[in-house]
């Protein structure tokens, strides 16, 4: 936060230091009082300060947009060549090689997310009023007009609208889950703070955008706009670039270096052509225009955009909407997942888990709001009711009735609660054990503090009058000198009680005691002295927010596949590790702090980010640290979270994933993936399809590159031999565009393979083109172009036509691709499998090849067009004869290089 100067013109301190300071200091140095900053003050702060709104990055236009889909050294030869067909007047290979790229960008353009959505969403925290306090009088106006000194008033439900210093508190406690990650609503106090607080623990301050749970209270701004904690969030997501996922990584390197030899191959051939064999240079021009079209996979930016779009559709199908398609990809080289806890690997739902009573325990079942699960005495392996025992029934009675929350079901049939989530454990528990109805008047009440830690409540239950007290164990214990067991009430037993709570409180629960004492008479005027004597200890709750049974599944699934998951809280260090070794994360047995992290450099969190798998009380900008220094060491990191406070670290991990449910809008916007059903386990089947997406493109850009190198090889032959062109540019371009693009969309429904999820992450320095794959495309490219050049050779002495001569060419080159497609199916077995006929897609292909095949070479226009020619029916039998035996020849060689591949 930057520091701000007060009316008086002296500089206020920075918002990590309001919190140590009093609040006779805190307005003085704002130079504000209770009584409110006067009119003109807040005028000439307005001008000072500026509104109180988060600033926006300018938009790009459409245009510019579109216009940027086009920066591709690929791209950039084809308008090259677009630009050189034109000078020489053949139009109908300029319109054709310009349209191929246009449609290439329209791809890329149309599958952009909307440029900075998160910034928009994020605008959208704040709210629009707020009641504030100027010269004295109560008055509403719009948030955008409030400044440092104002004094903001708040009741419950409203979202705060700038960050405060609280200076009068009345039960105040704010739902700060989105900025903090916490599980439970926060209550607040107004005195001063000592030592260096995070931002969970800065009880004294409210922040912009989080909710006020219940309660009132007032508070003076120290920040408005971007200095708020929302704000730095926001300066957080707008300084963070995108990343460009290894795919596009790898797709840049293979372009250049294409373009490299493109441009090599075009200098030399051109010197040759002119300096020894005379050719006409309009001639040797269009020659050289064919070979860098026949050499540039102009068809692969397509291609890739049909694979992921297809991977998107899957994806979908199993709940996990993606934003941004080469995230498809990027998920299956995931090597780290840093998840958020609150709602994303739990519950996000406080529930009961057990009930210590004096002389017995109770092990409760269910994990949500439900109100259902069966009750087991400790040690039990059968359930038993609640009201076998009397001493239960009474504390689940008190705990129900002694509470503010309500619970119900929502339009779609969803339980929630109302109130805070520790209450509504306690009325969820209560609902489980369907107690008999009681007929209960409530006398009094004694609300819930944070200053005293518990709520009473004074009411005749079944015509018995009685005070009911819950709260703080440790509160309780020192109210109650005696404690109720089945056989009557004994004195308290104190070594019992905190050895327990020690225990369960190891295991990661929270805890609410519950108390109760007989009155002669209800009493209408309930005061802290009536609790001083007389109460008896019922007994505790511990409570927990839950692991997700699935999220368990998940976490070891994703392990399997060498994907380590780590938790990244803002809870605090010993529930994280208690919820950490429930969902069996690996080294959860350990942890560190934000606090901690944030006395590190650069070098030392490296360290710690690979050693430690469990981070507890951190805050946004600790997450965004920690993904950072996971990236500098090599790691594609996906994070989690549902929060406004996840955000920035979303938008700077590889794969940022939401929770759609739960989620924020700012989350969603900022994330690359949403998980529809807010499902931890729908991640490890997203890695699954991101695998088998990564080995289906591998596959593709192994089938296409082969085709492009031996068209490009004919071209270099005829020229060196000074022989015709075998094909024009615009015959190549339909090959490149029609067939290859159609042929590879049957690759993309090649199902997984067996071991996608039991092999380790794949090495992303290492390119997609390895030794291997360089060896495949030579290997084939000259199989293919040495079988396209005897035919051309035979073909030529029987006096056919330029025109019918290449039209046979095209046949057999589109022929050989099709049966190159099955030979890449399947990279380490025969491809004629099973597997052939459950493809559908390969066939679907198959019936559109031979359709546009038929197409190009007997409709008229399409002959005037492309310059092709009606070809016999036996022409197609010997290309489908030459294709049958470069099949057989790729697949020994298969067989023969299986031991280099692996």
């Amino acid at each position: 936060m930057s520091e701000f100067k007060s009316v008086s013109g002296e500089s206020a301190p920075s918002t990590h230091q309001w919190y140590q300071r009093s609040v006779e200091e805190s307005l003085a140095a704002l130079n504000s009082s209770p009584a409110g900053l006067k009119e003109a003050d807040a005028q000439t702060l307005l001008l000072q300060h500026g509104p109180n709104a988060l600033p926006q990055k300018k938009p790009k236009s459409l245009f510019i947009k579109f216009i940027s889909h086009f920066k591709d050294v690929l791209i950039y030869v084809l308008l090259a060549a677009a630009i050189v067909t034109a000078i020489m007047g053949h139009w109908v290979d300029t319109l054709v090689i310009l349209g191929v790229a246009v449609i290439n960008a329209l791809i890329g353009f149309i599958q952009e997310s909307n440029a900075e959505k998160s910034l928009k969403s994020i605008q959208n925290m704040l709210s629009s009023e707020a009641l504030v306090v100027r010269g004295g009088q109560q008055i509403t106006i719009n948030t955008e007009h409030i400044v440092p000194g104002d004094i903001v008033m708040l009741r419950p439900g409203d979202r705060i609208p700038a960050d405060l210093r609280l200076i009068d508190i009345h039960n105040l406690r704010v739902e700060e889950a989105i900025l903090t990650g916490e599980s439970t609503v926060v209550s607040k106090k107004v005195i001063a703070l000592e030592g260096e607080k995070s931002i969970g623990d800065r009880k004294n301050l409210a922040f912009s955008g989080t909710t006020v749970s219940s309660g009132t209270a007032s508070g003076v701004v120290i920040a408005t706009g971007g200095d708020t904690e929302l704000g730095h969030i926001n300066e957080m997501l707008s300084s963070i670039s995108e990343n460009k996922t290894p795919l596009l990584v790898q797709m840049d390197k293979l372009g250049k270096a294409i373009f490299a030899i493109i441009l090599l191959m075009m200098v030399a051939l051109l010197i040759f052509g002119w300096m020894l064999r005379d050719i006409p240079f309009a001639e040797l021009l269009l020659s050289v225009i064919s070979l860098a079209v026949a050499a540039v996979p102009e068809g692969l930016p397509a291609i890739i955009s049909i694979i992921l779009s297809l991977g998107v559709q899957a994806m979908a199908r199993n709940h996990a909407i993606i934003r941004k398609l080469p995230t498809v990809e990027t998920l299956g080289a995931m090597s780290v997942i840093c998840s958020d806890k609150t709602g994303t690997l739990t519950m996000n739902e406080m529930t009961v888990k057990a009930v210590i009573l004096a002389d017995k325990v109770w092990r409760v079942e269910g994990s949500s709001y439900e109100p259902r699960g069966d009750f087991y005495p400790a040690g039990a392996t059968e359930a038993a009711t609640p009201q076998s025992s009397p001493l239960f029934s009474q504390f689940l009675r008190t705990v129900d009735i002694c509470n503010e929350s309500q619970l119900r079901q929502d339009e779609q049939g969803h339980w929630v609660i109302t109130g805070g989530p520790t209450e509504g454990a306690l009325k969820v528990l209560a609902a489980k054990a369907r107690l008999d109805d009681a007929s209960c008047t409530v006398g009094s009440k004694i609300p819930f503090d944070s200053l005293y830690k518990y709520m009473a409540v004074a009411c005749q239950i079944d015509g018995e009058a009685q005070v009911l007290l819950t709260g703080a164990p440790d509160v309780l214990l020192r109210l109650c000198q005696s404690q109720q067991q089945e056989d009557g009430v004994v004195p308290l037993d104190l070594a019992y009680w905190e050895n327990a709570i020690s225990t369960y409180a190891s295991e990661g629960l929270r805890m609410v005691a519950a108390a109760r004492k007989p009155v002669e008479q209800n009493l209408t005027s309930l005061d802290h002295p009536e609790l001083q004597q007389g109460m008896v200890l019922l007994g505790i709750a511990g409570m927990m927010d839950p692991p997700r049974p699935e999220a368990i599944a998940a976490i070891e699934q994703c392990q399997q596949a060498g994907i380590r998951v780590k938790m990244i809280t803002g809870d605090h260090q010993e529930t994280a590790m208690a919820i950490g070794q429930m969902l069996g994360i690996g080294n959860s047995a350990s942890s560190i702090t934000g606090y901690q992290l944030e006395h590190m450099d650069d070098r030392e969190l490296q360290t710690v980010a690979q050693e430690y798998d469990i981070f507890a009380r951190t805050s946004p900008e600790h997450k965004l640290r920690l993904v950072k220094a996971l990236q500098e060491t090599g790691a594609i990191v996906g994070m989690t979270g549902d929060g406004v406070n996840d955000a920035p670290a979303l938008k700077q991990a590889n794969v940022g994933i939401a929770m759609g449910i739960k989620g924020t809008e700012v989350t969603k916007e900022s994330a690359d993936m949403i998980l529809a059903d807010d499902n931890f386990a729908t991640i490890a089947s997203a890695v699954k399809e991101g695998r088998r997406v990564y080995d289906n493109l591998k596959k593709t850009i192994l089938f296409i590159m082969p085709t492009n190198l031996a068209q490009g090889l004919l071209i270099i032959i005829a020229i060196l031999m000074g022989n015709m062109l075998p094909l024009t540019p615009v015959q190549i371009l339909w090959m490149n565009m029609a067939t290859s693009a159609t042929l590879s969309f049957g690759l993309a429904f090649e199902p997984a393979e067996r071991n996608a999820m039991r092999r380790p992450p794949r090495n992303v320095k290492s390119h997609v083109m390895d030794g291997y794959a360089i060896w495949r495309v030579v290997f084939v490219g000259l199989l293919i172009s040495i079988s396209a050049f005897i035919l051309e050779a035979w073909l030529e002495p029987r006096g056919y036509s330029t025109e019918f001569i290449r039209t046979v060419l095209l046949q057999m080159l589109v022929t050989a691709q099709w049966v190159y497609m099955i030979n890449c199916r399947d990279s380490e077995h025969f491809s004629l499998n099973a597997g052939l006929l459950k493809n559908k897609g390969i066939w679907l292909v198959t019936l559109v090849l031979i359709a546009l095949q038929a197409l190009i070479i007997y409709v008229p226009l399409m002959n005037t067009l492309f310059g092709t020619r009606p070809l016999p029916f036996s022409y197609w039998i010997i290309s489908l004869m030459i294709g049958a035996m470069l099949f057989v020849v790729v697949e020994i060689e298969k067989k023969l290089t299986r031991n280099w591949r692996k």
